[in-house]
Parts: structure tokens; C-alpha cells; sequence
């Protein structure tokens, strides 16, 4: 027989409306009446029924994370951590994959909350990077976090996660400088994404930085993919000054650039030196392992996720704002240039 909200209350010796209180993590419980519940919550193995706690009061116990994403390693590290803070926190996760260059997507989202009745929407580029976007949905009775690329948010819409891909791609540029370099090939994303133009403008200023003379031949337009990786980098390797390394937006284009290279012969690093960015596991199982920019993106999806839970029962203010910087990780896809 299913163990019910009752058969609680009667173990752990207090009212229904307690053991409610408990399990919505409402901070007027006393901490020893809430290890108490918890003990009889574990020991009865009590599973609460969140559509119903939905249903049932004026309170949603869902969120929900909708995106258009082509990588598939960010997409599960993200599902994941929003994943770890609803498990925590006693939420619902409704992931609902879309086209952010639909015509109608704001009535499809709009749509899928009202039929759902979530309670908060996290969001990560493209749409985090959609102002009109985000202001129909902050004007719907819902909170939104969004997570973006860059030091400071661009508005006051909802809180942030920002992720300095700027400064991350800064330091990954003066690691090849400092081994050496000096014609850099720059690979980049889809250029929809911000975390394009600013893992660019971090490749430009280190090599200002270095009063190296920034040419634009060596900069590549792309998209997020490993095809894309394998074309740009022919690109770069059949120039007749070709560059002696390469910066690549992300570790499936470094992944494509690898492939590339080798299919010229050419030799890495000795020949030509590739880097990563994200540390998604494509930077571990080439050969040689890449050289890349470390982004957390589990862990940043679980603290965006738990500011979501936190403004959903708090109602914290809008110009919240946590910040990563994306650390620089040296494997075996760079070295000095081999004429050094």
C-alpha cells in the first residue's frame, strides 16, 4: 500500500499540515521538527505527488528548461544539473526542446506554461540571448533565470548566470603566445550564439595585448559542429602562410580541426597547435587530448536552476548576478611551433 501524507504525520507525531510545510521547504519549521519529518519521510519511503501539490494549492512545483542548443554534451551537463536541484529541493523538471527561430515561438512557449502550470523557466542561448523573448515571458506569472555569455548582464529582465568566455578565451590565446605564437588561427561558432563574439573578442585582445597584428583571413566564420570544425581548418591549413595554431570555439570544432589535420598529415602539435573551449569530453577522447577552457556547466546549471527554485519561493530581486570564468586546461594538442 502507498505510504500517504498521514501515515507521516502519525509516525513523526505531528499534523498533516507540518509534515506539508516540511516537504515544501517552508522555512517556518523548526530545524529538530524538520529532521524529525525528514527521518519518517525516509524511513516510510514517502514519495509526494507533485502534480497533485500543484493542482491542489495556488503553488506550482515545476520548472521548466527549454532550448535550442546543437551540442549535446552542454545539453545533458545542463539537464543534469537542473536535474541534481529539483532532486534537492522537492521540484519537477519539464525539459522542452524547440526552435528558437520558429515564428511563433513565444505562443508555443506561452502555451506549453499555461497547459503546464510551471513555475519558473531557465533558459540558455539562443534564448537567453533574445531580449524580446524574455520580456514576453517576464511579463507571464512566472520567474526566469537565464544563463549568458559575458562579464555583465545586459539588462535588468532577470537574474544571471554570466559566463566570462572573453576571459577565458584571452587566456587561452596567450597560452599558444606564450609557447611561441604568433599567426593564430581563430575558428569560430554560429554566429547567433554571443558566446561567438566574445570568445573572439578574447582572441583579439590578447593578440593586441601582444601587439600582434590581428588578420582577418585567419578568422573563420562556422557554427558550433564538428563539420564545421573540418572545414574551417582546411581553410586555414591550405593558406600559403598558414597559421602554426589554432583557437576553436568549442571542443567539437577543435574535434573537426584534429580530423582535418590529419587527413592533410600534418602533425599535432609539432606542426600546428589546436585548442578547445567547455572541456566536454570530445577534449579528452581525441589524440591528442586538447587543450581547452574548463566550463562547469553541470554545476553552473544546478546554482542556476536552485536561484530559479529560490526566486520561485522567495521572490528575490531581478539584478541578481553570479559570475564563472572558464579555466584554462593545457593537455597535449599544443607546443611551441616546431621552428622554435
Amino acid at each position: 500500500m502507498r505510504t500517504t501524507i498521514n501515515d507521516v504525520a502519525k509516525d513523526a507525531g505531528v499534523s498533516i499540515k507540518t509534515v506539508s510545510r516540511v516537504i515544501n521547504n517552508e522555512t517556518s519549521v523548526r530545524d529538530n521538527t524538520r529532521e524529525k519529518v525528514m527521518a519518517s519521510v525516509k524511513k516510510l519511503n514517502f514519495q509526494p505527488n507533485l502534480a497533485a501539490r500543484s493542482l491542489a494549492g495556488t503553488k506550482a512545483y515545476s520548472i521548466a528548461y527549454i532550448y535550442d542548443n546543437p551540442n549535446a554534451y552542454y545539453i545533458i551537463d545542463m539537464q543534469n544539473g537542473i536535474l541534481d536541484a529539483c532532486k534537492k529541493q522537492g521540484f519537477e523538471l519539464l525539459i522542452h526542446p524547440c526552435d528558437a527561430k520558429e515564428a511563433h515561438i513565444i505562443d508555443e512557449i506561452t502555451s506549453m506554461i499555461k497547459r503546464t502550470r510551471i513555475a519558473g523557466i531557465l533558459l540558455t542561448p539562443p534564448f537567453s540571448e533574445m531580449p524580446h523573448f524574455v520580456e514576453k515571458l517576464t511579463q507571464l506569472d512566472l520567474k526566469v533565470v537565464r544563463i549568458l555569455s559575458g562579464h555583465d548582464a545586459p539588462d535588468t529582465l532577470t537574474p544571471c548566470i554570466m559566463i566570462d568566455d572573453n576571459l577565458a578565451s584571452k587566456s587561452i590565446t596567450e597560452h599558444l603566445i606564450n609557447n611561441g605564437h604568433t599567426r593564430i588561427g581563430f575558428l569560430a561558432g554560429g554566429s547567433e550564439h554571443n558566446s561567438t563574439k566574445e570568445r573572439l573578442e578574447g582572441y583579439k585582445a590578447a593578440l593586441k595585448q601582444y601587439d600582434i597584428t590581428i588578420d582577418p583571413s585567419l578568422i573563420i566564420d562556422g557554427e558550433y559542429s564538428f563539420e564545421s570544425g573540418v572545414e574551417g581548418a582546411k581553410t586555414l591549413i591550405t593558406q600559403q602562410n598558414r597559421p602554426t595554431a589554432i583557437v576553436s570555439c568549442n571542443d567539437e570544432i577543435a574535434a573537426g580541426a584534429l580530423f582535418a589535420a590529419r587527413l592533410m598529415n600534418i602533425d599535432i602539435p609539432s606542426e600546428l597547435s589546436i585548442t578547445g573551449f567547455e572541456d566536454s569530453p570530445f577534449s579528452r577522447q581525441t589524440w591528442p587530448k586538447l587543450t581547452t577552457a574548463h566550463q562547469p556547466n553541470n554545476k553552473i546549471a544546478e546554482d542556476a536552476a536552485s536561484l530559479l527554485i529560490a526566486q520561485i519561493r522567495n521572490g528575490n530581486d531581478r539584478d541578481i548576478i553570479k559570475l564563472y570564468t572558464p579555466e584554462l586546461v593545457v593537455r597535449d594538442s599544443t607546443a611551441p611551433p616546431i621552428a622554435l
